[in-house]
């Protein structure tokens, strides 16, 4: 144990992220989302949604403060009657905590597959709210 580290993370985590450079990405996935299909590593948070999660690392992480957008989310399907999801909201408010206000990049579906391919980690959840995956592109730590 040490201080400071938020409780929900696990030492893997930690490491990780500690492992990870500047402009490296992280995806946290809902529950639905194919974390283990998608070809990188993987740690599971299983019982834990992405609010919390995505909270708990902008407590350690900086997001990339050179690129327009250093968060991104994954853009409701054309035609699905979902609406604007409510998660969003509260992402801009947990973003917001750690000073970042910037407006999120939307990604079409099949396009956020294929950039989290490339991401250095995803983490799984058990996030039951639909189009709540998110993208994180690390900064420099000072």
């Amino acid at each position: 144990m040490l201080n400071k580290i938020p409780k929900i993370l696990p030492p893997e985590l930690v490491k990780i992220m500690m492992q990870m450079g500047h402009g490296d990405e992280m995806v946290i996935g809902d529950g639905n989302y194919p974390c283990d299909s998608m070809g990188t590593r993987v740690v599971r948070l299983d019982g834990h949604g992405v609010a919390e999660i995505l909270d708990a690392i902008l407590e350690l992480m900086p997001l990339d403060a050179y690129v327009e957008k250093p968060t991104a989310l994954m853009s409701v399907v054309p035609g699905d009657s979902y609406g604007e999801p409510d998660i969003w909201e509260t992402y801009r408010q947990i973003l917001h905590k750690h000073g970042h206000d910037i407006p999120s990049e939307m990604v079409e579906r099949f396009a956020f597959y294929e950039r989290a391919k490339k991401a250095f980690v995803c983490v799984a959840t058990s996030e039951p709210r639909q189009y709540a995956n998110i993208i994180l592109k690390k900064g420099i730590v000072k």
